[in-house]
């Protein structure tokens, strides 16, 4: 995964983290991501986890670094897990590919709800079946629901998805005018990173926005 596909997945329980914080706890030694020939970052679901370990303990036991880096040091040498309950395979997860019912059932939606999304090009089903990307929406939906928020609330969003997509599209287009091998993956771990960035501007302006107007 990329960075901000990292930051993406431990985003929802720790709401503070950010592509900087990743990258601090990369240069204090906590953990190693790999690199990729053209230098991206890439990390594997081993090091979302010890993430999650660094971060969960900063959080709950309030450890100081230097403590958490010696106990991952201990968990190294003896070939253990640092979080064994929460540990996930290193490897990628099984393609989601739902049918309708299917994507229903995993979201909790209504078949009202469902149509609505699809009417408001919120998400869509490709060859009759939908994916990740839709499960995620269809469940955020659900969840904006219990607060009074429709789909067709969240039109808004959409837009400044496309105009961030927009964004990333104009970031990329020298990669992708380049020929030579591996031109298409620099591109393509590019955009993953620059979406990473995008999110974090995002999330943290949301906040800021949030704040100022409960404040007022």
């Amino acid at each position: 995964m990329s960075i901000g596909e990292v930051l993406a997945l431990l985003q929802g329980e720790f709401p503070d983290v950010s592509i900087s914080k990743i990258r601090f706890l990369e240069g204090e030694g906590l953990i190693e991501p790999e690199r990729s020939p053209s230098g991206y970052r890439k990390f594997s679901y081993a090091d979302v986890e010890r993430l999650r370990y660094i971060l969960g303990e900063q959080r709950d036991r309030y450890l100081p670094l230097r403590v958490i880096k010696d106990r991952l040091e201990a968990a190294d040498r003896e070939d253990r897990p640092v979080n064994p309950p929460r540990a996930l395979p290193d490897e990628a997860p099984p393609e989601v590919r739902l049918t309708r019912a299917e994507l229903l059932a995993a979201a909790e939606l209504d078949e009202e709800t469902l149509t609505e999304l699809e009417d408001f090009g919120l998400l869509a089903a490709v060859a009759r079946y939908y994916d990740a990307d839709a499960l995620a929406v269809a469940r955020s939906v659900g969840a904006l629901a219990a607060f009074g928020l429709r789909a067709r609330h969240l039109r808004v969003v959409k837009a400044a998805a496309e105009r961030e997509a927009s964004l990333v599209e104009q970031a990329i287009a020298p990669l992708m005018r380049r020929r030579g091998p591996g031109a298409i993956d620099r591109a393509d771990e590019a955009a993953k990173e620059i979406s990473g960035l995008l999110l974090e501007l995002h999330a943290s302006l949301l906040r800021s926005a949030v704040r100022g107007g409960l404040g007022r």
